[in-house]
């Protein structure tokens, strides 16, 4: 995560996946110029690594110059555009490429368009680096586009939040700094699930139980249950890839959700690194790992005690409880370790009354 000015911004779009992507378009560029000697437009200030970059990768003559645009204010689009630095080179019958950092809304595009078509160019044709199709209100075609992006403020690879962020060679987006994301672990009969529920009510949080999750796609026959189905049925372990498919769902399913509760996962340093990767690609993070902690022995007896009404046998066999304990405390080691080193890693006495005990998780959020 990175500050500029007075906003945090968090990791979006990797370098790598930048490059493969003008390579693509530089590629559409070569095949379909070859023989027209393309005069590059680029627009400033946001287009300069882009322009610089197609150049790199054009095989063909060609001539490259600039014009300067204004169209944000902060982090809000305005709706007007206003030429600030206006083009000096003869585009009679010339084919035009314009060469944008990012097409949104589109007033730019238009104004571009007017521009070039009344100095008489022969073909006038727009490439973009990034492009917001949600956001997009023209009817122009956009004829090149590098990476299709959801309607998100954004900065790096030349575009900016006021002046900052036009360096760096990855691109990050605006924190939604509303969101509380919580990992909520608790051994065998900590009470877990209690809490969950009570928690998802205090702070209008949305649990997403993975167990609950798999059965949900699996009883439905969805995609990604059949799929998981197949390897259950096989005695396999689901691959993350499926689990993670299954968690973005539901959190896309709540895309306006004040935050999520995530229950039973991720139960490894890879699953905690896949879910990081989700939620910053929702603008969002984990916010903290928070687990109840109990003594052994009175989890063994609540177990023993929840085991004559349950039904189930796990909770009947004190041998399966403490494997199970046990197991848990392997798992939770490592990623307590993971959210410690982050500081998020956040450990609560589980023993008391559920009020109680919500008290002191409550206070633990609240400072979040």
């Amino acid at each position: 995560m990175i500050t500029l000015h007075d906003l945090q911004f968090t990791p979006f779009i990797a370098e790598d996946k930048i490059t493969k992507a003008i390579d693509q378009l530089s590629n559409e560029l070569n095949k379909d110029l070859f023989d027209k000697r393309p005069l590059f437009v680029g627009v400033l200030n946001g287009a300069f690594m882009f322009v610089s970059e197609v150049l790199k990768r054009f095989d063909h003559d060609c001539e490259v110059s600039f014009v300067k645009l204004a169209s944000y204010e902060g982090i809000e689009t305005t709706s007007s555009v206003q030429e600030l630095i206006g083009l000096k080179e003869d585009v009679t019958n010339r084919t035009v490429i314009i060469l944008e950092d990012i097409v949104d809304t589109g007033n730019t595009v238009v104004e571009l368009l007017k521009i070039f078509r009344d100095k008489g160019c022969k073909e006038v044709k727009i490439a973009t680096l990034f492009f917001k199709p949600e956001a997009y209100t023209k009817k122009h075609t956009i004829d090149y586009i590098g990476i299709e992006i959801p309607n998100r403020f954004i900065v790096g690879y030349g575009l900016d939040y006021d002046g900052l962020g036009r360096n760096l060679t990855e691109v990050y987006q605006l924190k939604q700094n509303n969101m509380t994301n919580l990992v909520l672990f608790g051994p065998p009969g900590a009470g877990k699930g209690t809490q969950a529920e009570v928690l998802k009510e205090k702070y209008n949080l949305i649990h997403i139980s993975t167990g609950d999750v798999f059965r949900y796609n699996i009883k439905n026959a969805t995609d990604l249950g059949t799929l998981a189905k197949s390897y259950i049925d096989k005695g396999q372990l689901v691959p993350d890839e499926v689990t993670i498919n299954m968690l973005n769902a539901e959190v896309d399913k709540n895309s306006d959700a004040k935050g999520f509760i995530f229950d039973g996962f991720p139960r490894t340093e890879a699953q905690a690194e896949s879910l990081a990767e989700l939620l910053s690609s929702k603008g969002s993070e984990v916010s903290a790992m928070v687990a109840l902690e109990v003594d052994d022995e009175v989890l063994v007896e609540r177990l023993l005690e929840r085991g004559k009404t349950s039904g189930r046998p796990d909770d009947a066999d004190e041998g399966v409880i403490r494997n199970r304990i046990k197991v848990y405390y392997n798992e939770t080691a490592i990623l307590k370790n993971y959210y410690q080193k982050q500081d998020k890693y956040f450990g609560v006495d589980g023993v008391g009354g559920i009020d109680e005990i919500t008290d002191r998780l409550s206070n633990v959020i609240d400072k979040l």
